[in-house]
């Protein structure tokens, strides 16, 4: 039979083992502040680099606009001057003018022929630039138009054109193009530069962010690894210098341990003073029964040693449930059950039996008091030497994590060479007070809290057969 682990669920079982189940958990204060950070962080940059890219792509096209105007206003002036020689008009010192399809051309229409005669660069080679206005390309203030167009070849091409009126003697629509593959390179080329530098500024920026928020937290992991420690044994309370944004958290959690620790104490004195109250009455009771003689002498005597039983009981009951082990108690296995052991062999020192302790691990430690570890092995080991014909082994060890729900835990395992119990007896000998065997001196409360006490810790009890045909009584508790 197997005391479960996950028994009774009252306070003092809380906090013997720990809570029964873990809040829901949510995104980490790092996480978030991290996340949140490297959001911003990202789309600061992105709206920046939109920016940028939209300010350094209107400055390009400025820039070649104005190449354009220095053409076109060259342009003008020849034409209104009557010095344009449409036989040789000339490079405008741009040689691309002079090149087949270079990209770069001009052209001057007349306008007020049927139908108009154009005049363009040799680059255009017989062919003519598209008209802006007729792409909806709207005028300036200053009576120009600019603006993107699809030239010979299908090139795109970035346009400048205006209407100049001379009178009687025309009117002329002038264009200048060039090619705009050159404002798309020098933009493709920012735009990568920008991309790669916003990139590092942004890697840059994320990994500042993770520094700031670890070194920003670096109090609350302190206080997590104190915490950690007080649960291990390895300190009472949280000590230490903490921001004053925790500080008010910190002397609520020293608080609240120290009342534990009272409210511990005050519970175990008044369970002590009403064991004593009761039970000093109840013996003077049952020595006055020893003196009389009959049926009603007899009544009383084993009406006291059941009321003794029952008060023993619930005694202990009472003190288990108020017996709340604070947080941060541990107690040393090894020399524990070794004082056990030699306890043991000197009350059945009459029986001569051999009495075998094999603890696995020096180091090995109990997550609980003192107390209730003596308490419950020493029960164990009595219990063994009193039906032992020769021999009593004792063993503990470590339990590996898997076997004990992804807790630390240990197991001890007390063997006896004694008659042993059917599988009937065992789950019989468990029940409060039930004594298989009147002869035996004894409660018959000890195996029943033996699995009291292991399931106010989250423990397991069972009972089996031992290899020496004896009671073999299975203890898991837990570890540090």
């Amino acid at each position: 039979m197997t005391i479960p682990a996950d028994g009774a669920a009252s306070p003092a079982q809380a906090t013997r083992a720990g809570p029964a189940a873990r809040p829901a958990k949510t995104a980490s204060i790092a996480a978030r502040l991290f996340g949140s950070a490297a959001l911003w962080t990202v789309a600061m940059l992105l709206i920046g680099g939109v920016t940028l890219s939209s300010y350094y792509t209107r400055s390009v096209e400025r820039g070649f606009d104005q190449r354009l105007h220095v053409y076109l206003k060259t342009l003008v002036g020849a034409v209104a001057a009557g010095a344009f020689d449409k036989d040789d008009p000339g490079s405008f010192g741009e040689p691309r003018f002079e090149l087949p399809l270079s990209g770069w051309y001009w052209q001057i229409t007349r306008l007020d022929r049927d139908p108009p005669e154009a005049t363009t660069s040799k680059s255009l080679f017989e062919e003519q630039l598209p008209r802006l206005a007729e792409l909806g390309v709207e005028e300036t203030l200053v009576g120009t138009r600019e603006g993107y167009a699809l030239g010979p070849e299908s090139q795109r091409l970035r346009v400048v054109e205006r209407i100049i009126d001379l009178g009687t003697d025309g009117r002329f629509l002038i264009s200048i193009a060039g090619a705009a593959g050159e404002i798309d390179e020098d933009i493709q080329n920012f735009n990568v530069a920008l991309l790669v530098s916003f990139l590092l500024l942004g890697l840059g920026l994320v990994t500042t962010t993770g520094f700031q928020v670890r070194f920003g937290l670096r109090p609350l992991a302190g206080m997590r690894a104190q915490l950690a420690e007080v649960r291990s044994g390895s300190r009472a309370r949280l000590d230490g210098a903490f921001p004053e944004e925790i500080a008010p958290l910190v002397a609520e959690l020293n608080g609240l341990l120290e009342s534990n620790r009272e409210i511990v104490e005050r519970a175990r004195t008044h369970v002590g003073n009403l064991a004593h109250g009761l039970k000093t009455p109840l013996s003077v009771i049952a020595n006055e029964a020893d003196t009389g003689e009959g049926a009603f002498a007899q009544k009383v005597r084993e009406q006291a040693v059941l009321m003794r039983r029952q008060i023993d009981h619930h005694l202990e009951r009472a003190r288990l449930s108020a017996g709340v082990a604070f947080a941060g108690e541990t107690t040393p296995v090894q020399p524990a059950v070794e004082a056990l052991a030699r306890t043991m062999a000197k009350i059945h020192r009459d029986r001569d039996l051999a009495i075998d302790v094999a603890v696995s691990d020096e180091g090995l430690r109990f997550r609980g008091e003192r107390q209730d570890f003596e308490e419950m092995v020493g029960n164990l080991v009595d219990n063994a030497c009193k039906w032992a014909s020769a021999r009593v082994a004792i063993s503990v060890a470590p339990l590996a994590p898997a076997a004990a729900g992804g807790r630390s835990a240990l197991r001890v395992v007390v063997d006896d060479d004694g008659p042993g119990l059917t599988e009937a007896q065992r789950a019989e000998v468990l029940a409060r007070g039930k004594r298989l065997d009147e002869s035996k001196p004894g409660s018959g409360l000890g195996l029943a809290i033996v699995a009291d006490l292991a399931r106010v810790y989250g423990g397991g009890f069972a009972l089996s057969e031992a290899p020496e045909g004896g009671l073999r009584c299975d203890l898991t508790l837990p570890a540090v």
